[in-house]
């Protein structure tokens, strides 16, 4: 299906794909500026329809960075096919997932990046925050956007449907509803509960989001520390007490 596109923040734009066989959305978010980014360079079968809708706001050729959160076929099954269409484009994740999947994945070398670690694009600054099992994967990390405080958080807030660009704090609803049941099916341990993942949440609250971007669903305008702080308890009602860290 063909990538309905929304601008979600200034100059961030969700280019978003319904794929009805799963009643979910895949989300990519492009950030125009001098130096264009791409978050979820998306699975290579949507390659056509990601890129038609990247020509309608700039050169797709233009890219610099293409980003995401960890190594999964809809985050970055395509980041070949972008690397091989923007010749200037580098790949950008954390450095563990540079080191176990990027260094023998990419075509072309990726920048790993540390905790706390700027990116700048020309207006706009993307730190870095590592979140290992936050949604899931060792390599798993978020970038947030410093100067519209927008957080790129993947599959966290995941709502299945064909959802509207952006809503409100209605979304830890339909958060709760899909976690609740997913635990019926395939997919029951998509989301890892661990000792840390509240720890992880309150990290990425006391970044004081506006917008959270969103992979599957709508993304959230608003107080995005208060979702945040919300979400483990819906983790906790799901998935039960997380086991107490080793000491």
């Amino acid at each position: 299906m063909p990538a309905s596109i929304a601008e979600i923040a200034p100059d961030v734009f969700r280019l978003s794909i319904y794929n009805p066989d799963f009643d979910l959305q895949f989300n990519h978010f492009l950030v125009r500026d001098e130096e264009p980014l791409l978050y979820h360079a998306g699975m290579r079968r949507m390659f056509p329809e990601l890129k038609e809708a990247v020509a309608s706001l700039i050169d797709p050729a233009a890219l610099r960075w293409i980003s995401f959160s960890h190594f999964e076929v809809d985050e970055c099954g395509a980041l070949n096919d972008w690397l091989a269409l923007a010749p200037n484009a580098t790949a950008a994740a954390g450095t563990i997932g540079t080191l176990v999947n990027l260094g023998d994945y990419a075509i072309r070398p990726a920048r790993g990046m540390q905790a706390g670690e700027v990116l700048e694009t020309g207006r706009y600054r993307f730190q870095y925050q590592p979140t290992p099992h936050l949604p899931h994967g060792w390599d798993a990390g978020v970038l947030f956007e410093e100067t519209q405080r927008t957080l790129f958080c993947s599959d966290l807030f995941h709502h299945a449907g064909e959802c509207e660009p952006v809503a409100g704090a209605d979304i830890l609803e339909r958060t709760a509803d899909t976690i609740h049941s997913m635990q019926l099916g395939p997919l029951m341990d998509y989301m890892p509960w661990t000792p840390k993942t509240e720890q992880l949440l309150e990290q990425l609250a006391t970044l004081e989001p506006r917008t959270l971007a969103i992979m599957h669903g709508s993304s959230l305008v608003g107080d995005g520390a208060a979702a945040l702080r919300k979400l483990g308890p819906i983790f906790k009602e799901v998935f039960g007490e997380a086991p107490v860290a080793a000491r």
